[in-house]
């Protein structure tokens, strides 16, 4: 082996593909995450985007054993950061060159999470019923692909396959849905 050759991928590249990775998997459902929590999609963009920036400049050397919860709780903490941000600027004096026409009142806001969400049940009950249980096990309760194969006595492989379905099927039903509105 040559000294002067490096070993391998430095390890910032390798950050990298592992948060690129993250994104492509889990950005759907993080940001669904957080604007459940924020009540906007726009703050929950902003605060997933905050999130991998934040992966990107992390150290090297930090071990991270379980990237998905790790991004899930990143993203919880920025979360309560930015709730916290917003009840003190609701307590400060208004701001006559500021309004806030823009944002959906509560009420609004909660008809169309529940309506989101019956879309949602209504999409995993047309599934078959071990595409359903893997993806459920998988997004919504957030365990890793491992954890679901062993429950469900799949190799991971076919763990990923069922979850893919899922998103695909999910996705096309809201796009039909969409574009009946």
């Amino acid at each position: 082996m040559d000294p002067t050759e490096p070993a391998g991928p430095p390890a910032s590249d390798t950050r990298a593909a592992q948060v690129v990775a993250l994104f492509r998997e889990h950005n759907a459902a993080l940001v669904a995450f957080l604007r459940a929590r924020l009540n906007s999609l726009a703050d929950a963009q902003e605060v997933a985007q905050e999130v991998y920036l934040k992966l990107l400049t992390l150290d090297e050397r930090t071990a991270i054993d379980s990237p998905r919860a790790f991004l899930f709780r990143m993203a919880s903490n920025l979360a309560v950061d930015r709730l916290r941000m917003r009840n003190v600027r609701s307590a400060a004096p208004p701001d006559p060159d500021h309004d806030d026409w823009h944002l959906a009142p509560v009420p609004e806001q909660h008809a169309s999470a529940m309506e989101q969400w019956r879309d949602l049940r209504d999409a995993l009950d047309e599934l078959p019923p071990k595409t359903r249980r893997a993806f459920v096990m998988h997004v919504l309760d957030g365990r890793d692909f491992d954890a679901v194969a062993r429950d469900m006595n799949l190799s991971e492989r076919m763990v990923r396959y069922h979850v893919s379905r899922a998103l695909i099927h999910c996705r096309e039903r809201r796009d039909r849905a969409e574009s009946l509105r």
